[in-house]
Parts: structure tokens; sequence; C-alpha cells
């Protein structure tokens, strides 16, 4: 599933996406009005399951797999949310980094500050023992603008707690190794976040 933001109109709108033998195949599933990506993931899920998208006529001899056998998922939509989650080159990390360089501060992208800590930072300053995180408002729980998901309520809310719980537990043992740990909301302005961390290692650097 995947979602297009056409600019003119602000309308978002769905598109199931599949292969068939290599080739990629869409449909328009239908405009999503929900205030986060995934809740409107999941709302397209559902506009296609009740339209009967789901059920693709099945190649001669051959049974169409189930998407969801075996899956811990509850749910096809609640799958689809979670693999869209990207863990890397997010618009945010990207535009961060460009600023980043262009103030010629050089970093590691993807990167465990700490070898024995398995908890990879999107950027590492090594020298300055920085560590940057740049948080998405829904997968960690933004103050400002996180939503609660109206579908599958209660496995969401563990899961962000979860996240929530997990960055504190990174900030702490960074910490008491030394290290300094910057978080980025992911709303705010690129040239902010770059100013901010680019004063924080200077700062480290003196």
């Amino acid at each position: 599933m995947s979602l297009r933001l056409y600019r003119r109109t602000r309308r978002i709108r769905a598109y199931l996406r599949w292969s068939d033998q290599g080739v990629t195949q869409e449909r328009y599933v239908g405009e999503v009005t929900q205030a986060t990506r995934a809740e409107n993931l999941q709302e397209a899920w559902r506009k296609a399951h009740a339209t009967g998208m789901l059920s693709p006529p099945m190649r001669a001899n051959k049974p169409t797999a189930d998407p969801t056998r075996e899956s811990w998922a509850s749910s096809l939509a609640t799958r689809a949310v979670m693999r869209s989650n990207r863990s890397r080159d997010t618009k945010p990390e990207l535009l961060l980094r460009s600023r980043l360089h262009a103030m010629g501060l050089r970093y590691r992208v993807n990167y465990r500050p700490m070898s024995g800590l398995r908890r990879t930072a999107d950027l590492v300053f090594s020298t300055a023992r920085v560590a940057v995180f740049v948080d998405g408002c829904y997968w960690h729980g933004c103050p400002e603008h996180h939503r609660p998901a109206r579908t599958n309520s209660d496995f969401w809310r563990t899961k962000i707690d979860r996240n929530k719980q997990r960055d504190a537990e990174t900030d702490r043992l960074l910490a008491e190794s030394g290290w300094r740990v910057i978080r980025i909301w992911e709303h705010v302005a690129p040239d902010d976040a770059a100013q901010a961390v680019a004063e924080v290692i200077r700062s480290r650097q003196r």
C-alpha cells in the first residue's frame, strides 16, 4: 500500500501495489483523511478489504498466498503499517544530514555509538561523542503531534510505550558512558535542528 499527497489539493490518495511476475501493478483505493500516516494506511487497507481488492484472481494451478499466515501481526493492516515504518533515510533525517554536511560537519550514519550496545543512532559524531536520533512523532509518542490509533488501539499503545521506554533506556546507557544524546522530533524545522546539533558538537569539541 502506498500513499500520495497531492500538494495542490492537499488530498492524500491510497494505492494498492503488488508484483505480478516481477511487474509492479497498482490500483487506486481511494482518499484517506486520518491525522497520521499509520492511521491513513489502516484506513486504506480497510477500504481495500471492503471493496474486495484483496482477492485477486488466482493464476492457473497456483493458489493465492495468505499474506497474514504465520505472521505476528494481528491483521494485514497492522502488518502493512509496521513494514512502512522506515528505520533509516527518512525525509527528516536526509534534510538534517544535508544541512549538517553543508555546515562542514561529518558524521556516521545509522551507526552504533557503543560496540557493546545494540542501539543504533541516526547520526554519530564519534570524536565529540554525540549521538543524534531523529524520532518520528507517531512511533515515539511526540507530546505535540502523536494521536492514538483508533483501531487496534491496545496493540499500538503498547508498541509506542515500549518505544518510549527503549528510548529512555538508550539515553541513560549512553549518558552513563559519556555520550551526549540529542533527540529531534521529525516536525522540527531542518535548519533549527541542524543549528542545535552544531552548537552541541562545537561545545563538546571546545
